[in-house]
């Protein structure tokens, strides 16, 4: 498939970008730059299409990696020859041409993608404002060997092009579900606790009633990280089984949100061992 004008195909690419309505009507996002497009094959992550130019980025001809990733792209996904203006257009960057962009598919947002077991750790994201702090959260979770990451309630898109950067690729390499409301996680903890599984939900506010570091976090757990802006729902609140609080001095107030879950992670993990993470960064 050879594209060299800002044809249907090339207008709808372009709006994934910057219109999420489309997003979700196509069920479909683009994968920008070379470690996240990395990770989403290391990971199998459905692909539509691959957009590439035969003759290279800038007149150069394609790199290594480029080439090797187009061996790796599964048969049936669809590749696009495509002019390096118009690549240009769909990269993100203003002084770059990548070498190669993808159509991703949008994974069904379902709880049971996310694998529980004795070790189990979950993040819940309520009602996050702004992308970047989704895509950090992610990354994150990815860091410090969380299970999956559940976005609640009316939020930012994780498919936003600021969030899939801000993860720099982790998005692909565990799973992240959207869920409309509280409810829906409450239905699906209380399936697992009558299975036997005794997962706790831990929600971080700055007027918990116990500091983080003073609560055992080594069983099954779900922790809850509020609104930028608001904290957690009083229906969140409600759902935990105890709330902490993480002591900060200086003149700040409070956390950044996607700080605040870093820290949780990391102080869940030093309790348990660090189990889940590799070499240090």
């Amino acid at each position: 498939m050879r594209i060299s004008t800002r044809n249907a195909a090339f207008q709808q690419w372009h709006a994934l970008l910057g219109n999420r309505a489309k997003r979700q009507r196509a069920g479909e996002f683009l994968i920008q730059g070379v470690r996240p497009l990395t990770l989403a094959l290391d990971h199998d992550w459905p692909l539509s299409a691959v957009l590439h130019s035969a003759g290279g980025s800038g007149g150069r001809p394609l790199s290594r990696w480029a080439r090797d990733t187009l061996d790796r792209v599964p048969a049936g996904v669809t590749r696009v020859d495509m002019d390096p203006e118009l690549l240009h257009e769909l990269g993100g960057k203003e002084d770059t041409v990548p070498e190669l962009l993808a159509v991703a598919r949008v994974p069904d947002d379902r709880l049971d993608r996310l694998t529980v077991g004795p070790d189990f750790l979950g993040v819940v994201f309520d009602r996050p404002i702004t992308p970047g702090n989704i895509g950090t959260l992610i990354r994150s979770a990815d860091a410090f060997g969380a299970h999956g990451v559940v976005v609640s309630g009316h939020a930012a898109d994780i498919y936003d092009p600021k969030s899939l950067r801000a993860s720099t690729g982790s998005l692909f390499a565990l799973p992240v579900v959207r869920v409309p409301s509280p409810q829906t996680v409450a239905d699906w903890a209380a399936g697992l606790r009558a299975r036997g599984v005794p997962l706790r939900i831990v929600g971080t506010d700055e007027r918990g009633a116990a500091d983080l570091t003073g609560t055992d976090l080594t069983g099954p757990v779900l922790v809850v990280i509020g609104n930028e802006t608001s904290g957690m729902s009083a229906a969140w609140r409600e759902l935990c089984d105890e709330t902490v609080r993480i002591p900060i001095g200086g003149a700040a107030s409070s956390l950044n949100a996607a700080a605040a879950g870093t820290v949780l992670l990391y102080e869940t993990q030093r309790q348990r061992g660090f189990p889940a993470v590799g070499a240090p960064v």
